[in-house]
Protein backbone atom coordinates (compact mmCIF):
# COMPACT_ATOMS: atom_id res chain seq x y z
CA UNK A 1 0.00 0.00 0.00
CA UNK A 2 1.70 3.17 -1.35
CA UNK A 3 -0.33 5.44 1.39
CA UNK A 4 1.09 3.29 4.53
CA UNK A 5 4.49 1.82 2.45
CA UNK A 6 7.55 3.72 4.32
CA UNK A 7 10.51 2.37 2.13
CA UNK A 8 12.38 0.59 5.72
CA UNK A 9 12.69 -2.83 3.53
CA UNK A 10 11.17 -4.80 6.26
CA UNK A 11 9.55 -7.09 4.37
CA UNK A 12 12.67 -7.77 2.15
CA UNK A 13 14.59 -8.71 5.38
CA UNK A 14 11.97 -11.04 7.03
CA UNK A 15 10.72 -12.78 3.50
CA UNK A 16 11.57 -16.62 4.24
CA UNK A 17 11.66 -16.91 0.70
CA UNK A 18 13.38 -14.03 -0.48
CA UNK A 19 10.62 -13.46 -2.49
CA UNK A 20 10.58 -9.51 -2.54
CA UNK A 21 13.78 -7.40 -3.49
CA UNK A 22 14.35 -4.37 -3.85
CA UNK A 23 13.49 -2.17 -8.02
CA UNK A 24 16.02 -0.29 -8.62
CA UNK A 25 18.22 0.86 -11.44
CA UNK A 26 21.33 -0.93 -13.43
CA UNK A 27 24.35 0.79 -14.21
CA UNK A 28 23.48 1.17 -17.89
CA UNK A 29 20.99 4.02 -16.74
CA UNK A 30 24.17 6.17 -16.38
CA UNK A 31 25.02 5.47 -20.16
CA UNK A 32 23.17 8.90 -21.85
CA UNK A 33 25.06 10.72 -19.97
CA UNK A 34 28.17 12.59 -21.20
CA UNK A 35 29.87 12.94 -17.80
CA UNK A 36 28.91 10.48 -15.10
CA UNK A 37 29.37 11.05 -11.45
CA UNK A 38 29.87 8.09 -8.56
CA UNK A 39 28.41 8.92 -5.19
CA UNK A 40 29.24 6.56 -3.21
CA UNK A 41 27.67 5.50 0.37
CA UNK A 42 30.07 5.26 3.41
CA UNK A 43 28.23 2.10 3.67
CA UNK A 44 30.30 0.68 0.03
CA UNK A 45 33.55 0.72 2.27
CA UNK A 46 32.56 -1.57 4.42
CA UNK A 47 31.70 -4.35 2.00
CA UNK A 48 35.35 -5.40 1.22
CA UNK A 49 37.81 -7.66 3.29
CA UNK A 50 41.04 -6.09 4.58
CA UNK A 51 40.43 -2.54 2.39
CA UNK A 52 43.89 0.04 3.73
CA UNK A 53 42.39 2.42 1.82
CA UNK A 54 39.27 3.93 0.57
CA UNK A 55 41.23 5.34 -2.68
CA UNK A 56 41.07 1.95 -3.90
CA UNK A 57 37.33 1.67 -3.91
CA UNK A 58 37.02 5.19 -5.69
CA UNK A 59 39.64 4.00 -8.18
CA UNK A 60 37.51 0.91 -9.11
CA UNK A 61 34.97 3.17 -9.64
CA UNK A 62 36.74 4.62 -12.39
CA UNK A 63 37.49 1.62 -13.72
CA UNK A 64 33.80 0.52 -14.14
CA UNK A 65 33.28 3.51 -16.13
CA UNK A 66 32.32 7.01 -14.23
CA UNK A 67 34.30 10.24 -15.05
CA UNK A 68 34.61 11.23 -11.67
CA UNK A 69 33.84 10.05 -7.81
CA UNK A 70 32.26 12.46 -5.28
CA UNK A 71 32.08 10.79 -1.81
CA UNK A 72 29.09 11.09 0.30
CA UNK A 73 31.33 11.35 3.31
CA UNK A 74 32.95 14.07 2.18
CA UNK A 75 29.71 15.63 2.55
CA UNK A 76 28.83 14.20 5.56
CA UNK A 77 31.40 15.88 7.60
CA UNK A 78 29.80 19.16 6.30
CA UNK A 79 26.50 18.63 7.54
CA UNK A 80 27.88 17.37 10.40
CA UNK A 81 29.39 20.86 10.85
CA UNK A 82 25.91 22.60 9.45
CA UNK A 83 24.18 20.56 12.24
CA UNK A 84 26.55 21.70 15.28
CA UNK A 85 25.54 25.39 14.36
CA UNK A 86 22.10 24.48 14.39
CA UNK A 87 22.05 23.27 17.82
CA UNK A 88 23.44 26.50 18.95
CA UNK A 89 20.76 28.58 16.81
CA UNK A 90 18.23 30.20 19.50
CA UNK A 91 14.77 28.72 19.15
CA UNK A 92 15.45 25.16 17.78
CA UNK A 93 13.06 22.69 19.25
CA UNK A 94 14.66 20.13 21.35
CA UNK A 95 15.45 17.12 20.94
CA UNK A 96 16.80 18.11 17.25
CA UNK A 97 15.98 14.96 14.88
CA UNK A 98 18.12 13.84 12.07
CA UNK A 99 16.75 14.49 8.69
CA UNK A 100 19.42 11.83 7.20
CA UNK A 101 17.08 9.07 6.85
CA UNK A 102 14.21 9.14 4.34
CA UNK A 103 12.51 5.82 6.35
CA UNK A 104 12.03 8.12 9.48
CA UNK A 105 11.28 11.59 8.02
CA UNK A 106 8.34 9.96 6.18
CA UNK A 107 7.46 7.98 9.16
CA UNK A 108 7.08 10.45 11.64
CA UNK A 109 4.89 12.56 8.69
CA UNK A 110 2.66 9.27 8.77
CA UNK A 111 2.80 8.55 12.72
CA UNK A 112 4.25 10.74 14.46
CA UNK A 113 2.90 14.59 13.08
CA UNK A 114 3.63 16.28 16.32
CA UNK A 115 7.56 15.95 15.92
CA UNK A 116 7.91 17.50 12.63
CA UNK A 117 8.81 20.45 14.15
CA UNK A 118 11.82 18.66 15.72
CA UNK A 119 13.04 17.21 12.35
CA UNK A 120 16.53 19.15 11.28
CA UNK A 121 15.37 21.09 7.91
CA UNK A 122 18.24 20.01 6.11
CA UNK A 123 19.02 17.93 3.07
CA UNK A 124 20.79 14.56 3.61
CA UNK A 125 24.67 14.18 2.89
CA UNK A 126 23.64 12.33 -0.64
CA UNK A 127 21.89 15.75 -1.74
CA UNK A 128 24.34 17.91 -0.81
CA UNK A 129 27.09 15.51 -2.08
CA UNK A 130 25.32 15.96 -5.85
CA UNK A 131 25.08 19.52 -5.54
CA UNK A 132 29.18 19.63 -4.55
CA UNK A 133 29.67 17.42 -7.46
CA UNK A 134 28.02 19.28 -10.39
CA UNK A 135 29.33 22.64 -8.96
CA UNK A 136 32.68 20.87 -9.57
CA UNK A 137 31.65 19.36 -12.97
CA UNK A 138 30.54 22.47 -14.29
CA UNK A 139 33.66 24.55 -12.85
CA UNK A 140 36.40 21.93 -14.15
CA UNK A 141 34.10 21.37 -17.44
CA UNK A 142 32.61 24.60 -18.14
CA UNK A 143 31.48 23.38 -21.84
CA UNK A 144 29.38 20.75 -20.02
CA UNK A 145 25.33 21.35 -19.82
CA UNK A 146 23.27 20.44 -16.88
CA UNK A 147 21.92 17.85 -18.82
CA UNK A 148 25.19 15.98 -19.98
CA UNK A 149 26.20 15.49 -16.33
CA UNK A 150 24.37 12.52 -14.54
CA UNK A 151 24.60 11.83 -10.85
CA UNK A 152 24.78 8.16 -9.63
CA UNK A 153 23.98 6.97 -6.14
CA UNK A 154 25.28 3.77 -4.86
CA UNK A 155 23.13 2.56 -2.63
CA UNK A 156 22.54 0.78 1.06
CA UNK A 157 18.82 1.14 1.05
CA UNK A 158 15.98 1.15 -1.02
CA UNK A 159 14.53 3.89 0.90
CA UNK A 160 17.29 6.65 -1.24
CA UNK A 161 15.37 5.00 -4.94
CA UNK A 162 12.22 6.48 -3.20
CA UNK A 163 13.62 9.43 -2.12
CA UNK A 164 15.23 10.40 -5.49
CA UNK A 165 12.17 8.76 -7.75
CA UNK A 166 9.24 10.47 -5.83
CA UNK A 167 11.18 13.58 -4.05
CA UNK A 168 10.84 14.70 -1.06
CA UNK A 169 8.75 17.00 0.46
CA UNK A 170 8.57 19.41 -2.49
CA UNK A 171 12.26 19.14 -3.25
CA UNK A 172 13.46 17.77 -6.41
CA UNK A 173 16.71 15.29 -6.19
CA UNK A 174 20.17 16.47 -7.89
CA UNK A 175 20.56 12.61 -8.33
CA UNK A 176 19.86 11.03 -11.62
CA UNK A 177 20.40 7.77 -10.59
CA UNK A 178 20.63 5.54 -7.84
CA UNK A 179 22.15 1.93 -8.18
CA UNK A 180 22.61 -1.00 -4.99
CA UNK A 181 25.49 -1.68 -3.65
CA UNK A 182 24.76 -5.23 -4.28
CA UNK A 183 24.59 -4.81 -8.10
CA UNK A 184 27.76 -3.18 -8.42
CA UNK A 185 29.95 -5.51 -5.96
CA UNK A 186 31.23 -8.26 -8.17
CA UNK A 187 32.03 -5.63 -10.75
CA UNK A 188 33.87 -3.44 -8.48
CA UNK A 189 35.97 -5.56 -7.10
CA UNK A 190 37.00 -7.06 -9.64
CA UNK A 191 38.76 -4.39 -10.87
CA UNK A 192 39.86 -3.34 -7.51
CA UNK A 193 43.62 -3.57 -7.68
CA UNK A 194 44.91 -3.74 -3.85
CA UNK A 195 48.66 -3.14 -2.94
CA UNK A 196 49.01 -1.39 -7.17
CA UNK A 197 50.05 2.75 -7.03
CA UNK A 198 46.30 4.32 -7.81
CA UNK A 199 45.58 8.56 -7.52
CA UNK A 200 44.66 9.66 -4.10
CA UNK A 201 41.07 10.55 -4.50
CA UNK A 202 39.76 9.89 -0.86
CA UNK A 203 38.35 13.54 0.69
CA UNK A 204 37.09 12.05 3.91
CA UNK A 205 38.07 11.45 7.53
CA UNK A 206 36.61 9.21 10.39
CA UNK A 207 33.58 11.37 10.76
CA UNK A 208 32.67 11.26 7.15
CA UNK A 209 32.73 7.56 7.21
CA UNK A 210 31.44 7.04 10.32
CA UNK A 211 28.07 7.72 9.37
CA UNK A 212 28.08 4.44 7.83
CA UNK A 213 26.72 3.02 10.87
CA UNK A 214 25.02 3.76 14.30
CA UNK A 215 26.12 6.58 16.81
CA UNK A 216 28.91 8.00 13.87
CA UNK A 217 26.59 11.04 13.01
CA UNK A 218 25.72 11.72 16.88
CA UNK A 219 29.01 11.39 18.27
CA UNK A 220 30.04 14.21 15.11
CA UNK A 221 28.27 16.99 16.79
CA UNK A 222 30.41 17.22 19.62
CA UNK A 223 27.87 16.91 22.25
CA UNK A 224 27.31 14.58 24.81
CA UNK A 225 23.28 15.02 25.12
CA UNK A 226 22.65 12.46 22.47
CA UNK A 227 20.57 9.44 21.35
CA UNK A 228 21.07 7.18 18.85
CA UNK A 229 18.89 3.94 17.75
CA UNK A 230 18.73 2.42 14.91
CA UNK A 231 16.29 -0.91 13.50
CA UNK A 232 12.53 0.16 12.56
CA UNK A 233 11.02 -1.52 15.72
CA UNK A 234 13.44 0.22 18.21
CA UNK A 235 12.65 3.53 16.29
CA UNK A 236 8.96 3.31 16.53
CA UNK A 237 9.95 2.74 20.21
CA UNK A 238 12.12 6.20 20.67
CA UNK A 239 9.53 8.31 18.75
CA UNK A 240 6.56 7.57 20.95
CA UNK A 241 8.43 7.91 24.14
CA UNK A 242 9.72 11.14 22.38
CA UNK A 243 5.87 11.97 21.79
CA UNK A 244 4.87 11.06 25.15
CA UNK A 245 7.47 13.33 27.00
CA UNK A 246 8.95 9.96 28.45
CA UNK A 247 12.72 10.99 27.13
CA UNK A 248 14.87 13.14 29.14
CA UNK A 249 15.86 15.98 28.00
CA UNK A 250 17.97 15.77 24.42
CA UNK A 251 20.09 17.95 22.43
CA UNK A 252 20.17 15.63 18.99
CA UNK A 253 18.36 12.52 17.95
CA UNK A 254 19.90 10.13 15.75
CA UNK A 255 17.66 7.54 13.88
CA UNK A 256 18.19 4.80 11.53
CA UNK A 257 15.55 2.35 9.97
CA UNK A 258 18.06 -0.03 9.05
CA UNK A 259 19.80 -2.22 12.15
CA UNK A 260 23.13 -0.99 12.36
CA UNK A 261 22.69 1.98 10.28
CA UNK A 262 23.13 2.00 6.75
CA UNK A 263 25.76 -0.95 6.42
CA UNK A 264 22.58 -2.90 7.80
CA UNK A 265 20.52 -1.97 4.27
CA UNK A 266 19.19 -4.78 2.36
CA UNK A 267 20.69 -3.95 -0.81
CA UNK A 268 24.23 -4.48 0.96
CA UNK A 269 26.41 -7.54 0.41
CA UNK A 270 27.50 -7.92 4.26
CA UNK A 271 26.54 -8.94 7.22
CA UNK A 272 26.33 -5.11 9.08
CA UNK A 273 28.11 -6.17 11.98
CA UNK A 274 31.02 -7.20 10.09
CA UNK A 275 30.81 -4.20 8.00
CA UNK A 276 30.84 -2.44 10.83
CA UNK A 277 34.02 -4.20 12.33
CA UNK A 278 35.79 -3.44 8.81
CA UNK A 279 35.17 0.43 8.58
CA UNK A 280 36.03 0.91 12.67
CA UNK A 281 39.48 -0.61 11.19
CA UNK A 282 39.55 1.77 8.59
CA UNK A 283 38.67 4.58 10.34
CA UNK A 284 41.69 3.99 13.16
CA UNK A 285 44.57 5.88 9.80
CA UNK A 286 42.04 8.81 8.95
CA UNK A 287 42.11 12.58 10.36
CA UNK A 288 38.74 13.44 12.13
CA UNK A 289 37.45 15.09 9.00
CA UNK A 290 39.00 16.66 5.77
CA UNK A 291 35.83 19.00 5.13
CA UNK A 292 35.35 22.34 7.55
CA UNK A 293 33.09 25.25 7.33
CA UNK A 294 34.88 28.62 6.73
CA UNK A 295 35.04 31.19 9.97
CA UNK A 296 32.68 33.33 7.92
CA UNK A 297 30.03 30.53 7.94
CA UNK A 298 27.88 31.00 10.62
CA UNK A 299 24.17 29.78 9.15
CA UNK A 300 23.09 27.02 6.92
CA UNK A 301 23.29 27.93 3.38
CA UNK A 302 19.90 28.64 2.01
CA UNK A 303 20.35 26.14 -0.76
CA UNK A 304 21.13 23.07 2.00
CA UNK A 305 17.55 23.77 3.68
CA UNK A 306 13.96 22.02 2.63
CA UNK A 307 11.14 24.41 3.47
CA UNK A 308 8.43 21.62 3.88
CA UNK A 309 7.85 19.07 6.07
CA UNK A 310 5.69 15.60 4.86
CA UNK A 311 2.28 16.45 6.11
CA UNK A 312 -0.01 13.74 8.13
CA UNK A 313 -2.47 11.85 6.44
CA UNK A 314 -5.13 10.06 8.46
CA UNK A 315 -3.85 6.21 6.95
CA UNK A 316 -6.27 4.42 8.63
CA UNK A 317 -9.46 6.53 7.51
CA UNK A 318 -11.58 4.14 5.90
CA UNK A 319 -13.61 7.34 4.20
CA UNK A 320 -14.08 10.26 3.66
CA UNK A 321 -17.95 9.89 5.56
CA UNK A 322 -18.61 8.88 9.02
CA UNK A 323 -21.31 7.11 7.88
CA UNK A 324 -19.81 4.95 5.17
CA UNK A 325 -16.73 4.23 7.21
CA UNK A 326 -19.13 2.53 10.21
CA UNK A 327 -20.54 0.45 7.29
CA UNK A 328 -17.00 0.01 5.72
CA UNK A 329 -15.90 -1.15 9.30
CA UNK A 330 -19.00 -3.94 9.92
CA UNK A 331 -18.42 -5.41 6.14
CA UNK A 332 -14.51 -5.86 7.39
CA UNK A 333 -15.60 -7.39 10.78
CA UNK A 334 -18.22 -9.66 9.12
CA UNK A 335 -15.81 -10.87 6.12
CA UNK A 336 -12.78 -10.87 9.21
CA UNK A 337 -15.02 -13.66 10.95
CA UNK A 338 -15.45 -15.95 7.84
CA UNK A 339 -11.69 -16.41 7.21
CA UNK A 340 -9.56 -19.02 8.80
CA UNK A 341 -7.47 -16.40 11.20
CA UNK A 342 -3.94 -18.30 10.50
CA UNK A 343 -2.56 -15.35 8.56
CA UNK A 344 -0.92 -17.58 6.32
CA UNK A 345 -0.21 -14.80 3.71
CA UNK A 346 -1.06 -16.88 0.86
CA UNK A 347 -3.80 -14.48 -0.45
CA UNK A 348 -0.87 -12.17 -1.22
CA UNK A 349 -2.00 -9.96 2.41
CA UNK A 350 0.24 -9.97 5.51
CA UNK A 351 -2.94 -11.03 7.49
CA UNK A 352 -6.66 -12.40 7.41
CA UNK A 353 -7.45 -8.54 8.99
CA UNK A 354 -5.75 -6.97 6.52
CA UNK A 355 -7.29 -9.15 3.33
CA UNK A 356 -10.67 -8.54 4.28
CA UNK A 357 -10.32 -4.50 4.61
CA UNK A 358 -8.21 -4.51 0.85
CA UNK A 359 -11.52 -6.63 -0.06
CA UNK A 360 -13.86 -4.39 0.67
CA UNK A 361 -11.70 -1.25 -0.02
CA UNK A 362 -12.02 -2.98 -3.82
CA UNK A 363 -7.66 -3.30 -3.67
CA UNK A 364 -7.45 -6.95 -3.54
CA UNK A 365 -7.20 -7.33 -7.67
CA UNK A 366 -9.60 -10.81 -7.60
CA UNK A 367 -7.06 -12.18 -4.70
CA UNK A 368 -9.10 -14.86 -2.67
CA UNK A 369 -8.16 -16.94 0.08
CA UNK A 370 -6.93 -20.34 -0.52
CA UNK A 371 -8.33 -21.91 2.58
CA UNK A 372 -11.82 -20.04 2.58
CA UNK A 373 -14.60 -22.20 0.49
CA UNK A 374 -17.34 -19.54 0.14
CA UNK A 375 -20.79 -21.32 0.86
CA UNK A 376 -20.28 -23.47 3.70
CA UNK A 377 -18.21 -20.74 6.16
CA UNK A 378 -14.89 -22.89 6.19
Amino acid sequence: NPDRCIDCGECIRVCPHNAKKAVCEKLSAMDKFKWKIALPAPSLYGQFDNLEDVDYVLDGLLKIGFDDVFEVSAAAELVSAYTRLYLKTEGVKKPAISSACPVVIRLIGLRFPSLTDNIIHMLPPMEIAAKLARKKAKREHPELSDEEIGVCFISPCPAKVSYVKNGFAGYKSQVDTVVSINDIYFQLIAKMQPKADVKSLSNSGMIGIGWASTGGEATAIFNESYLAADGIENVIRVLDQVENGNIPSLEFIELNACSGGCVGGVMTMQNPFIAKARLQTLRRYLPVSQNFLSKEESYIPESYIFNEIPTYHPISRLSDSMAESMRMMADIQKLRDTLPGIDCGACGAPNCRAFAEDSVRNRSCGAKCPLYKEGDGK
